[in-house]
């Protein structure tokens, strides 16, 4: 039997407790809004190029596709793209954006293990 439990506590955090990590992001995901999903990727190239706009990240999303970001990558965004190249190369992001808008959404970004 799962055990679901979601605590509140300061300042908008709330704490988690599930049986798997598959549970976690289900429940995380229900939290965030019922539009809400999901979505996972591998970096394969990362660079940055003053003169041509900054930033530059280009991901594989296991739902397919290939997107290359370059500039307008906050610094949050940017340490944990680098965080992700530099161990598994894995992220996952949570999004609502529609259609395939959710490929270049970085509100909710993480390193996958």
């Amino acid at each position: 039997m799962a055990s679901k439990k979601a605590k509140k506590s300061a300042k908008g955090s709330a704490q988690f407790r599930e049986t798997s990590a598959e549970a976690i992001g289900v429940a995380q995901a229900k939290q965030a809004g019922s539009e809400f999903s999901w979505h996972y990727g591998r970096i394969t190239r990362m660079g940055n190029f003053e003169i041509a706009g900054g930033r530059e990240v280009v991901i594989v999303w296991e739902e397919g596709g290939v997107t290359s970001q370059l500039g307008k990558i906050s610094d949050t965004e940017w340490e944990i793209f680098k965080l992700a190249f530099l161990t598994t190369g894995r992220i996952a992001i949570l999004s609502d954006a529609p259609g395939e808008g959710w490929m270049y959404d970085y509100r909710f970004l993480e390193v996958v293990r």
